[in-house]
């Protein structure tokens, strides 16, 4: 596994750049002297994995870069992940204690990817407890954030964590599903690589399928680690979203991130209104298409996504269709798509069309985006592991399913919440396998 596996394109890089540039040495020394580090950070509580923010912010302050990017690590092994795709707004940016003097909170965001990025430039890895669980054997179904910290964490503390991956890289969403204007795939495989040096084995192109593959993890591990996000996108369910020229949100934000998708021309419709559907949305109009529009079923007041990723496809030129929903798609006599619309109100709880009020929209792409479906009947037939409503039923603060064998966290056991929150399940479920291994060997 290695970054070279993905292409340089420099018009790919010039067409997503960073919504926000890094900080240089001297601005990260004048933003982290602004810290008030407080005894009681509500920064580090509204954390979902509590990193300690003064005590990081304090060591760049005095130009201790490694003992910043260790003191995240210690809480976050995905610290440099998180300081970008991070809703900062609402957690610990939103959290800071100079909102009550109206003035701007410290850039926390900023200063975390200014450590980490000076700790994966120097190579280092983190130390590893190389005895302190010999020959304790855990597998990691799912390469994303939740089981990369699992098994982070669990090599850390001498087990030996095995990553089982179905596609050709890992990262999970962190390198398929985040806009590149966000995370970059290079630098969601360069945190791996760093996991990978920590002694993490990883197996991609292997997908567990079937019960005889479960049987056979089972008889080479000791317990399993359910990591596996959440099935695949929801379809629209109208007539025609079978023909060419549909693509969902995470296959073309999977496509152009992995260079098989360099430009977009026409116009291309969104239908959803969550953050993966801004992304998606953000992402057409970068790789050229001349027009965008999100369509919605609901009012603006509703959407889903967060209000800085709905200002920030307002600035890209997103075009938005409020209380529209779609109908039927087809092609026309130019081979453009003709996907029929018609305005929707709410009526005692359900929608209704509005009379009179179809409209069909010519588009050269359209692009479903109304969330992930639940997850595979695989999962429901394991031993002791419940699936209610599509997730799998998990204890939130160890990650045990009914099983003894089986832990779980991350989006399979959420229902799809933030990377911060993925990387927080899967290091308190490896903490909890440790607890259990050694409660049954004691």
């Amino acid at each position: 596994m290695s970054t070279a596996t993905l292409p340089d394109d420099p018009q790919l890089r010039a067409r997503f750049g960073e919504l926000k540039p890094a900080l240089g040495r001297q601005a990260a020394v004048i933003e982290a002297n602004r810290c008030l580090n407080c005894f009681d950070a509500p920064c580090t509580a509204a954390c979902p994995t509590h990193i300690d923010v003064p005590g990081f912010i304090k060591r760049i302050a005095s130009g201790n870069l490694r003992g910043s990017a260790t003191r995240i690590l210690d809480a976050n092994i995905l610290g440099a992940s998180c300081s970008r795709v991070c809703p900062v707004d609402v957690l610990c940016e939103g959290a800071c204690v100079m909102h009550r003097y109206n003035r701007e909170p410290i850039e926390i965001a900023l200063l975390q990817r200014h450590a980490m990025d000076a700790y994966h430039a120097s190579g280092e890895t983190p130390a590893v407890m190389s005895n302190a669980a010999p020959g304790l054997r855990v597998a990691c179904i799912g390469g994303g954030p939740a089981s990369l910290a699992c098994a982070a964490e669990l090599c850390r503390r001498g087990v030996n964590a095995t990553i089982i991956e179905k596609r050709s890289l890992p990262g999970g969403l962190n390198t398929y599903g985040v806009a590149e204007y966000k995370l970059r795939a290079a630098e969601s495989l360069r945190e791996v690589e760093m996991i990978r040096r920590m002694g993490v084995e990883f197996r991609f192109g292997v997908s567990v399928d079937s019960a005889e593959a479960l049987e056979q993890l089972e008889k080479e591990f000791d317990y399993i680690f359910l990591g596996v996000g959440l099935g695949a996108m929801q379809r629209l369910g109208i007539p025609g979203e079978d023909l060419d020229g549909v693509m969902n949100a995470l296959e073309l934000i999977s496509a152009y991130k992995t260079g098989n998708l360099r430009e977009l021309h026409g116009v291309v419709v969104v239908v959803g209104a969550g953050n993966t559907a801004i992304d998606a949305a953000n992402a057409a109009k970068r790789l050229g298409a001349d027009t965008v529009y999100l369509l919605y079923r609901r009012g603006e007041s509703d959407i889903g996504a967060f209000e800085f990723e709905y200002e920030h496809a307002k600035q890209e030129g997103v075009q938005f269709l409020w209380r529209r929903r779609p109908l039927a798609l087809s092609k026309g006599a130019h081979g453009r798509l003709l996907l029929e619309t018609v305005q929707v109100r709410q009526a005692e709880g359900a929608f209704e069309p509005v009379p009179d009020s179809q409209f069909t929209i010519a588009c050269d792409l359209l692009v479903p985006a109304i969330g992930q479906s639940p997850l595979a009947a695989l999962i429901q037939g394991l031993r002791g592991v419940e699936v209610r409503d599509g997730r799998i039923v998990a204890d939130d603060a160890t990650g045990r399913t009914g099983s003894e064998r089986y832990f779980a966290a991350g989006d399979c056991v959420n229902g799809g919440r933030e990377v911060v929150d993925a990387v927080a399940g899967g290091k308190r479920a490896a903490l909890a396998i440790l607890k259990t291994a050694e409660a049954a060997y004691a």
